[in-house]
């Protein structure tokens, strides 16, 4: 009893206070969020995670799953149902020679919540004249729409586009877009669209899988979700980070079940194939990974649950460690 009075008295105190007529005045909310870059260091190599934005896709677009396991993974890492938040990251590498962007979203176009790249770059300090290499995954649109602004010119003056050529092939491609599925068409004209002031200036370039596309960054094939999707091993001192494009879009469902597809992926089979090969590779090797649709700035590692089944761990906040005779960044990068 003397537990329930005190808290009463506790209360009545908290409401009075609330009635008080010298409670202090309202004082304005800030309705904005902090830049969203992330930035670590590997090796002497600096990795800024930049985020577009992000979008909302229904669970309908989730293959290979029942209702009753799809709900229960939900609730379990606490996602909406029907509509499930994705983020969409990109990745700028300045590996003290150049500075590389891994895709560059999906532009402002694209819907409202998309198209924060150039802002987010500026933010973290950097400038998108200062980047001198584009590498992309795959050439869906939200990973190459922003190369181009509304009007179609390129916002990227300076760097070479360098795209894997089974996906460059694909995906320009007139007589491939004449017999796709009205649900892909759209794809082959964003594509052609956003890489045709790049072809036409010659900085469109194409590479064969396991190229090295800088000193310290390498093509891997991961083909399944598009044609010629691509992830990319950046190595420097040692240290390792894998950034595998869209291997994972839902992180909730696919790693306890990789062998759910998404309904946007060109060869649902191959992608799954692709999945759980990455994902046991990256667990075994505790390597560091990096992903365009893992929750900002969607980098982590990979933890085996069961033969089968896999969890995702965010690397924690950290400080960058101080640089001696600490400079601007721009001033290491070739212009």
């Amino acid at each position: 009893m003397l537990h329930h009075f005190r808290l009463a008295l506790a209360f009545g105190a908290i409401l009075l206070f609330h009635l008080s007529p010298c409670a202090h005045a309202e004082v304005p909310k800030v309705p904005t969020q902090v830049p969203a870059y992330y930035r670590i260091q590997l090796g002497q190599f600096e990795i800024t995670a930049l985020q577009d934005g992000f979008t909302e896709h229904d669970t309908t677009v989730l293959q290979n799953i029942n209702e009753t396991d799809l709900s229960h993974l939900l609730s379990r890492m606490f996602v909406g149902n029907p509509k499930m938040q994705t983020s969409v990251n990109t990745y700028l590498i300045n590996t003290g020679t150049n500075l590389v962007l891994v895709d560059a979203g999906a532009a402002k176009m694209a819907r409202p919540t998309l198209g924060y790249v150039l802002q987010n770059m500026k933010d973290s300090g950097y400038d998108p004249s200062q980047v001198d290499t584009i590498i992309i995954t795959h050439m869906h649109s939200d990973h190459i729409g922003g190369l181009i602004d509304a009007g179609g010119e390129p916002l990227f003056p300076k760097a070479t586009v360098w795209v894997p050529q089974t996906e460059s092939d694909f995906w320009l491609s007139q007589k491939n877009a004449d017999v796709a599925s009205a649900y892909i068409q759209p794809n082959f004209k964003k594509a052609r669209d956003t890489a045709a002031p790049y072809l036409a200036s010659g900085q469109w370039k194409t590479f064969k899988d396991g190229s090295v596309l800088v000193p310290g960054i390498q093509a891997v094939k991961t083909h399944g979700h598009t044609p010629g999707h691509t992830a990319y091993a950046v190595e420097s001192k040692g240290q390792k980070l894998l950034i595998w494009g869209d291997l994972v879009h839902a992180h909730s469902i696919q790693f306890a079940h990789p062998g759910v597809s998404m309904e946007f992926d060109v060869n649902p089979k191959q992608a799954i194939a692709t999945r759980k090969s990455i994902l046991k590779m990256m667990a075994a090797s505790k390597t560091l990974v990096a992903g365009m649709h893992l929750p900002f700035p969607g980098i982590g590692h990979v933890r085996a649950e069961s033969k089968v089944s896999y969890a995702w761990v965010p690397i924690e906040y950290a400080p960058m460690p101080k640089a001696e005779n600490k400079e601007d960044k721009g001033k290491n990068v070739k212009k």
